[in-house]
């Protein structure tokens, strides 16, 4: 794997949109990555191998705490630790800004990302009911310190 992870830039933004696309049933539209993006309290990253953006996180942060609002591989280079590594990524740049503890929801089907951040000692610390829609569907919230 040659890749690198480094902030979202705005000529990343249609290649993040069309991962985001071809996952989420309601994605985020190209602004939304912009403004989020450009917030000096958020971090956005993408990782990506031979020019392609092949994944993306974002963190919101306020007050030391920091809430994870994306993580998405494309489906062609899943399984392969980009994700971990995003994770990971994230995480040593949210210290950065002085986050010391991280919050994130996951769909309560999506078993694969729950054992992803369940690795890198994420807990299980409440549920969001039907906090998904299309399909309407539970949130697992989940928390590290």
């Amino acid at each position: 794997m040659n890749y690198i992870i480094r902030p979202m830039e705005k000529k990343d933004i249609v290649q993040v949109t069309e991962i985001e696309k071809s996952i989420f049933p309601l994605p985020w539209s190209a602004n939304s990555f912009i403004q989020a993006s450009e917030s000096d309290n958020n971090i956005y990253l993408v990782c990506v191998e031979n020019n392609e953006v092949i994944g993306y996180c974002g963190l919101w942060t306020i007050l030391g705490e920091g809430s994870v609002t994306n993580v998405a591989v494309s489906e062609k280079h899943r399984g392969k630790g980009y994700g971990r590594a995003l994770m990971k990524e994230l995480e040593v740049r949210g210290l950065l800004k002085d986050v010391n503890k991280y919050f994130l929801e996951v769909r309560q089907n999506n078993v694969i990302a729950q054992n992803l951040y369940s690795s890198l000692g994420y807990q299980k610390i409440g549920i969001r009911k039907n906090f998904y829609e299309r399909p309407v569907e539970d949130a697992i919230i989940m928390s590290k310190e």
